[in-house]
């Protein structure tokens, strides 16, 4: 009898083994369906890749910086400007005498 029993643990020790296998195979292909899937969706979607995003973030960090710059170059442009304007500006030689409607006659 003791041969009788290996032979079904046996038996059923392959059955196990094959069961686990087939498992395998059905995974394998559920991964492989489902990975496709997901490409699919992400390609419909027409996302940004990486290269380009990172290419677009500096261009957009140089912008930001290139703002900063001109803005403060305005900045001291227009206090240059309010600085001589605040200036009484002298009458140049040989103007001072006409009218003072300023039509020269």
């Amino acid at each position: 009898m003791t041969q009788t029993q290996n032979r079904i643990l046996d038996e059923l020790g392959r059955l196990f083994t094959n069961a686990a296998g087939a498992a395998q195979g059905v995974r394998t292909e559920v991964e492989t369906l489902v990975r496709a899937q997901a490409e699919r969706l992400v390609a419909d979607m027409d996302l940004v890749g990486r290269e380009e995003f990172e290419a677009v973030r500096a261009m957009a960090q140089l912008a930001r910086e290139e703002n900063e710059a001109l803005k403060a170059r305005i900045e001291v442009l227009e206090a240059a400007l309010a600085a001589k304007k605040a200036k009484p500006a002298k009458p140049a030689a040989g103007m001072s005498g006409g009218s003072a409607s300023g039509d020269g006659i």
